[in-house]
């Protein structure tokens, strides 16, 4: 069983960045997507970006042109990198694993298999 660590959330004003990082355990790392949902309060979580073992990502309409997603397989690392960050933006920020080696944009929460738990991102306007 795979084990997600998140970090790097905080509180940051409108416009500004914060990078998430997500620590993963387990030597198969490597051969696994990763994603990035988020879950405001009230809410149900929803899917932010992903990204493929090859590195192919995929965003959320929402933070399109603003959030970045990459990954650094050597330290089993994936991380995500916003900026023009805005209010409606605060969440608690999941990273999630898909051991399926299904290729595709595969989005859906039942599509990953673990998570960790949670950083909590605000932003202020």
């Amino acid at each position: 069983q795979v084990q997600l660590v998140e970090s790097g959330g905080g509180l940051v004003q409108a416009g500004g960045s914060l990078r998430l990082s997500c620590a993963a355990s387990g030597r198969a790392f490597s051969r696994y997507a990763m994603a990035w949902f988020r879950q405001a309060p009230g809410k149900e979580r929803e899917f932010v970006a992903r990204i493929s073992w090859i590195s192919v990502a995929y965003y959320a309409d929402s933070v399109k042109g603003r959030f970045t997603i990459s990954r650094d397989n050597a330290k089993n690392m994936v991380y995500l990198q916003m900026n023009s960050l805005k209010p409606e933006d605060t969440a608690v920020y999941y990273c999630a694993l898909d051991n399926s080696q299904i290729p595709g944009a595969r989005l859906e929460l039942s599509d990953f298999s673990s998570w960790g738990q949670g950083t909590q991102v605000t932003v202020s306007s």
